[in-house]
């Protein structure tokens, strides 16, 4: 489905990939916590990564997966410590606030809405100011469950008492844009290229949802 900019009224976004670069949290979970564990628990850096990839598979798509608490005590390691070890990686992408700036200027209600922990959502709020640009912030934490769930969604609209038919939601998950639908979001958009440090995914690879790769080529659409 076309936006139709003219019917939208709240703007949904998610964090990771949609508005910062994934980067950061790609090279943090394949590269910087294995590396850390490995030093901790005296293995060697590929068996470091085959636990990890092991336990984060087990937990994928449930709240426990972006629980900052969970894998610390899984881990025994102060993954936000080590996460700010690498803060200077976390970055808006070039697009976004242009594209925040357009939201505001057409006066939309713009909501961050994302699976990331509260003490991550600080440490990214704290380096890119990005609660500057947006109405309001939200992890899906406060409601115990995550994007990719029904629940969560009936919890959000409760609480936002947002209209289904006015809403757009943008992601770069196609799991939790297929999730949007099932709920009845009426506008989705999917992000193609969520890392700076990977290729974007092609057109047939996106299950037919819109998609951008750059905010700015629809700046003026927004209205």
């Amino acid at each position: 489905m076309e936006l139709n900019w003219n019917n939208i009224k709240t703007v949904l976004l998610d964090m990771d990939g949609t508005l910062l670069d994934l980067n950061f949290d790609s090279f943090f979970w394949r590269e910087h916590l294995p590396m850390r564990y490995a030093e901790y628990h005296n293995l060697t850096l590929v068996q470091a990564k085959s636990y990890l990839k092991n336990e984060t598979n087990n937990v994928a798509g449930k709240i426990e997966w972006y629980c900052l608490d969970y894998w610390e005590e899984k881990l025994s390691l102060p993954i936000t410590d080590l996460k700010r070890e690498i803060e200077d990686k976390i970055s808006l992408r070039p697009d976004t606030i242009p594209f925040l700036d357009a939201l505001k200027a057409a006066k939309k209600e713009v909501v961050l809405v994302t699976n990331a922990h509260p003490n991550s959502l600080s440490l990214k709020v704290e380096k890119t100011a990005l609660d500057s640009h947006i109405d309001r912030l939200i992890s899906t934490h406060q409601y115990g469950v995550t994007k990719e769930s029904q629940t969560l969604w009936k919890k959000l609209q409760a609480d936002l008492n947002f209209d289904s038919e006015s809403t757009l939601f943008v992601d770069d998950s196609l799991t939790i844009l297929d999730s949007a639908k099932s709920f009845g979001i009426k506008y989705l958009l999917a992000v193609a290229n969520p890392d700076s440090q990977r290729p974007p995914l092609q057109k047939e690879q996106l299950k037919g949802y819109p998609f951008i790769t750059d905010y700015r080529h629809i700046l003026a659409d927004i209205r």
